[in-house]
């Protein structure tokens, strides 16, 4: 019998994306905990099948700003100590990061928009991305960057951020970038965070992510959907 997934949200406007819909045809539940209206992180993921954890705005180093961080990288501990199964997206794969015992720290310059990634060679080995091209374009947004923990393999990386996939343990993995967004999702976020783009605005331009949007989000999608297939049979 299948046991629910595991999400952790952490503001409203990111959410499942596209991996919702594949749950769904998988005939997964999923029981959400949203960080945003204050509910509780559990302290360990026993009972479920898999742990989602989302992308947000929060650095993983304001841990006294937002103290439910703490309760996070204690839970993602308990499931790779557990071997289930992880999926962490943006701030997700950083807080991966941090329980495995790396670093998080803010990077020299923010990727914002559509951004070339490269497969490692362990990359290209690994069950969920083979038979993906070796460079491919994905959607970014995020100032932060992490070190690669002692535990874990590199499996891509891009020009700005040398630790764009990781792999902890069986079947942990952490993706810097956003591989579940749609273009309604991006819209909303550019909306959402107008004073951050202003911020930087001397290097990255909403209009132009609106228009690579058009022409990359159909491709993004395809290969979310090889991905994100893949790592949920991993579920045994």
């Amino acid at each position: 019998m299948k046991k629910p997934i595991l999400v952790i949200q952490h503001v409203e406007s990111e959410g499942l994306g596209t991996i919702g819909g594949i749950l769904c045809k998988r005939g997964f539940d999923t029981n959400f905990v949203k960080v945003f209206k204050d509910e509780h992180v559990p302290k360990t993921a026993d009972g479920y099948d898999a742990l989602i954890v989302l992308g947000g705005p929060m650095g993983v180093y304001e841990e006294d700003v937002y103290p439910f961080i703490k309760d996070e990288i204690a839970l993602i501990k308990n499931a790779i100590k557990n071997n289930i199964p992880i999926l962490g997206i943006c701030l997700g794969s950083q807080l991966l990061a941090k329980a495995a015992g790396a670093q998080v720290y803010k990077g020299k310059k923010k990727e914002i928009g559509w951004y070339k990634i490269n497969l490692t060679e362990e990359g290209k080995r690994d069950e969920i991305f083979i038979g993906l091209p070796d460079e491919f374009t994905v959607f970014q947004w995020h100032g932060d960057t992490f070190d690669a923990p002692n535990n874990s393999k590199n499996l891509a990386s891009s020009d700005l951020f040398p630790n764009q996939i990781i792999k902890v343990g069986r079947n942990a993995y952490g993706l810097q970038f956003h591989l579940e967004v749609t273009e309604e999702m991006i819209r909303d976020w550019i909306d959402v965070n107008d004073n951050e783009l202003k911020s930087v605005k001397a290097y990255i331009n909403p209009e132009n992510i609106l228009e690579d949007t058009s022409k990359n989000i159909e491709t993004l999608n395809k290969y979310g959907e090889v991905v994100f297939k893949k790592f949920f049979a991993l579920i045994k």
